[in-house]
């Protein structure tokens, strides 16, 4: 697996419950600014089978998958079972959004 396609998995592995992180803030973690959309395609591709995959919405906190589709019910029923309020499809970052300590996040990288 490529080293970044790694890195993203590894910090979405971290991200709590009850906590949402952006597909950009994630990117950014995983010291790949402006890489979003590789975040995305990421997901796609990869097995996230074990990992949080649900805890990664667009910036602005909306759901990215489809409004309705099997996705989208699975991801917002997955947020709410974990205390995250929507209001529709979006996500209050303000409320939600994963701080995490950067020098720890450092550490773990490095290791």
């Amino acid at each position: 697996m490529d080293p970044r396609q790694q890195a993203i998995l590894t910090l979405l592995a971290l991200v709590p419950p009850g906590r949402v992180v952006s597909y950009g803030q994630l990117a950014d973690l995983a010291g790949l600014p402006g890489r979003a959309r590789l975040v995305g395609r990421v997901l796609r591709t990869q097995d996230t089978s074990g990992l949080p995959w649900h805890r990664v919405v667009a910036a602005s906190g909306r759901i990215s998958l489809p409004r309705g589709s099997d996705g989208w019910c699975e991801q917002r029923q997955r947020l709410l079972q974990e205390g995250v309020l929507l209001k529709g499809d979006r996500v209050s970052m303000k409320e939600h959004q994963w701080r995490p300590d950067l020098a720890a996040i450092l550490m773990l990288m490095e290791q």
